[in-house]
């Protein structure tokens, strides 16, 4: 009996500790993260590279256990029980459908989101500031919708906004309805098109190229994966196109990217995984709202501006980080 009570003690003892964040170290010294990531594209690789990069200047001995869900929900609910069977000591889920997976198995390990754009309507937290009644933390990639919607219809005249949008991904949906919020409150006429894989992007866009004056492409994982089709429709018919992840723009004839550099992203999702293994309490982080402007990126193609009998004004040129031009990319 005696022995029971001692066993019962120590397993209490166990997930206190390992619910505050604070993890016991495998037999090799080491803690084992399980890294969830949605699909592979540039925006959600920078996360993981950025989470990499941090970690490896804190001294602490990690090793990981990635995993690609190649854009399909179940595949991330299978990930996420791999995880939980490999004991590992956090989970990290990289764009919302993973997130919400991991969130579906774990109660007490901890989870970071990172590129989750509201992890409140995602259902992952209650409220954007930290508690300890929750295992979840993690950083948004929320972007400024409308101020970059504003910047397109500035810069192009475009009066009619094209947006396609996931409909089976809660981070596509409100960016969807920001977006059309922004555009009707700018004045503006918002026209969209729903896909359920990045399979369907360029259908997508080509349903709507002929009653848009640009299309605003947001954050949003199964269409940033093709942007690339987006990006040939809009040439072919002399639209403008906007994105807000600049990390996917590169050889593109986009004529404005604005968003967050999701390198920063990971680097903060690292900062919460090394606050969880020395202690803190993983609900009490809370979400991290990036707000430095060297976070962000703006970039302007100047030959796509050309061809199309844009000119952009100096100022937004002052303020670009990048300028591609005569087919060179300039980096400030």
């Amino acid at each position: 009996m005696k022995k029971l009570i001692a066993l019962s003690l120590v397993l209490l003892l166990s997930f206190m500790v390992f619910a505050g964040g604070s993890q016991e170290k495998s037999e090799d010294g080491s803690y084992l993260i399980g890294v969830s990531k949605l699909m592979s594209h540039a925006a959600l690789d920078a996360v993981e590279e950025g989470m990499q990069d941090y970690l490896a200047t804190t001294g602490l001995n990690v090793r990981y256990d990635f995993q690609n869900a190649n854009g399909d929900i179940s595949t991330s609910a299978t990930i996420a029980q791999l995880f939980k069977d490999e004991g590992v000591d956090v989970a990290v889920g990289i764009a919302t459908p993973t997130a919400q997976a991991l969130a579906n198995v774990f109660t007490d390990v901890p989870i970071v989101f990172a590129a989750v754009t509201d992890p409140v309507d995602a259902g992952l937290v209650p409220s954007l500031e930290g508690s300890e009644d929750t295992n979840i933390c993690g950083v948004s990639d929320l972007s400024p919708v409308e101020s970059q919607i504003k910047l397109l219809m500035e810069v192009t005249g475009a009066k009619v906004i094209g947006n396609i949008y996931a409909s089976g991904e809660a981070n596509g949906v409100a960016l969807r309805n920001m977006a059309e919020e922004a555009v009707e409150k700018l004045g503006g006429t918002f026209v969209d098109a729903a896909i359920t894989n990045s399979s369907e992007v360029m259908m997508a866009a080509q349903s709507i190229i002929d009653r848009v004056d640009a299309i605003y492409i947001a954050t949003d994982n199964a269409v940033i994966s093709a942007l690339s089709a987006v990006d040939q429709v809009c040439s072919q018919a002399g639209k403008p196109l906007f994105s807000a992840d600049p990390s996917g723009v590169s050889g593109l004839d986009c004529l404005i990217a604005w968003g967050f550099n999701y390198y920063s992203i990971g680097e903060a999702t690292g900062k919460a995984i090394e606050q969880i293994i020395n202690g803190t309490h993983s609900g009490t982080i809370g979400t991290v709202m990036l707000t430095d402007p060297a976070d962000f990126e703006l970039w302007f193609n100047l030959d796509t501006a050309k061809e199309l009998g844009i000119e952009i004004p100096q100022q937004y040129l002052d303020m670009a980080a990048v300028i591609v031009e005569n087919g060179e990319t300039i980096t400030k």
